[in-house]
C-alpha cells in the first residue's frame, strides 16, 4: 500500500455470512493444493451458499482465487477474511483479491517501501488504525478491511477509487479527482479486478 503523490490525470447485505464461513472453512480444509485455485460460489433462493472448485454453471461466480504459499493455513486465512469482510460490509472476494495482490498471502511480507503483512499496511497507516502488530494475520486483515471500508465511505462506494486510495493514498485520489496517473496504482487496480471477477 505505497503512498505516491503529485501525478494526476482526468477524472475517471451480507448474505449468509455464517453459512459462507462454515462452508469455506470446510472446503478449504480438505487438501486444496498450494497453487492457483479458483473457488466458485452461488447463493440459491433459500439463502444457502454453495461453494465448488468446478464452475458447473454460469450462476457460480469466482469467490476465492488462491495462490497461497506452501505451509500457509488456507482455512484460517479464509475464515478471517470472511469474518472481517462481513464485519465491515465488504465482499469477501474483494478482500481476498486484495490480499493476494498485496502480499501473495505471505503473512510476514514487507514491501520495499515498508508496507507490512497480508494487506500491506504502511507503518503510518497502521498507527492511525491502532494496529500494533502488522504480522498478526487476523489483526492485519481486520485493520485492512476497516481501512477499505473507510475509503469506500470517503469515495462514495466507488471500489475503483477506494482501491486507488488504498494503493496511492486517499490524498492522491482527492487531489486528482480520480485514479492518479501512476502506473503501479493502475496496475494494482487491474490485478485486483482480474482476481475479483466482477466489474469495478
Amino acid at each position: 500500500m505505497p503512498q505516491n503523490q503529485n501525478i494526476c490525470r482526468g477524472k475517471g447485505g451480507r448474505p449468509g455470512l455464517a453459512a459462507m464461513m462454515a462452508a469455506a472453512v470446510a472446503l478449504l480444509s480438505v487438501g486444496i493444493p498450494a497453487r492457483a485455485q479458483t473457488i466458485y460460489h452461488y447463493q440459491d433462493p433459500s439463502g444457502t451458499v454453495h461453494l465448488t472448485d468446478i464452475q458447473t454453471t454460469s450462476e457460480y461466480r469466482p469467490f476465492f482465487y488462491f495462490r497461497i504459499p506452501k505451509g500457509a493455513d488456507r482455512a484460517q486465512i479464509a475464515a478471517i477474511i470472511i469474518k472481517e469482510a462481513g464485519r465491515y460490509g465488504l465482499d469477501p472476494s474483494l478482500v481476498t483479491a486484495m490480499v493476494e495482490v498485496e502480499s501473495g498471502f505471505q503473512v510476514r511480507a514487507v514491501s520495499p517501501k515498508g508496507a507490512q503483512g497480508l494487506m500491506q499496511i504502511m507503518p503510518g497507516t497502521a498507527q492511525d488504525l491502532k494496529l500494533k502488530d502488522s504480522f498478526d494475520a487476523a489483526k492485519n486483515i481486520e485493520a485492512g478491511s476497516r481501512y477499505m471500508r473507510q475509503l469506500l465511505d470517503r469515495f462514495g462506494g466507488n471500489v475503483r477509487l477506494a482501491l486507488a486510495a488504498y494503493n496511492a493514498g486517499p490524498g492522491a485520489v482527492s487531489r486528482c479527482g480520480g485514479v492518479p496517473n501512476i502506473s503501479e496504482t493502475k496496475s494494482y487496480i487491474e490485478k485486483v479486478k482480474a482476481r475479483y471477477g466482477k466489474a469495478i
